[in-house]
């Protein structure tokens, strides 16, 4: 084992907030699942239309949990459509975009399936493909990379 190169690979914990710039999310909550291959983000009212010959996707988020009140309308050029297997066994066909993904100071791109997530806990999954050699998972942990500076709960009396 390289402990030299584990000393420098940045930790994040089980549940981070994160940052999808290229579709104007400044913050998520996003659980991140190490059995899960694949990312995938909440997303309603989803439309598949042309442009320029290429495959697109519109589509609405709401970034926050258990609210519809706040929602960012997106767009994205469809990488694909991809067969995914649900936690309960359900398989269903949905797009694949790639998106700019930060957490941490840094950014990379990362493949995310766009899905209606709205039972979920969490209306991000980060899955393992999305850190790998990138990032540590330390499942003790959360929040690594700080709260959204409104979220932040004042301290004090």
């Amino acid at each position: 084992m390289n402990s030299g190169n584990a000393e420098k690979t940045p930790v994040i914990g089980w549940r981070e907030w994160i940052k999808l710039p290229d579709l104007g999310i400044s913050s998520i909550k996003a659980k991140i699942d190490t059995g899960a291959r694949s990312s995938s983000l909440h997303a309603v009212d989803v439309e598949i239309f042309r442009r320029d010959g290429k495959t697109w996707v519109r589509f609405k988020v709401h970034p926050l949990q258990r609210t519809s009140s706040k929602t960012i309308e997106a767009e994205a050029e469809v990488l694909e459509f991809r067969r995914v297997r649900s936690s309960s066994g359900h398989t269903t066909m949905r797009p694949v975009i790639v998106t700019t993904l930060d957490v941490l100071g840094r950014s990379w791109p990362i493949e995310v399936t766009l899905a209606d997530r709205a039972d979920m806990g969490f209306r991000m999954l980060l899955g393992r493909e999305a850190v790998r050699g990138r990032l540590l998972v330390d499942p003790g942990k959360s929040y690594n990379s700080g709260r959204p500076p409104k979220l932040r709960r004042p301290r004090g009396g």
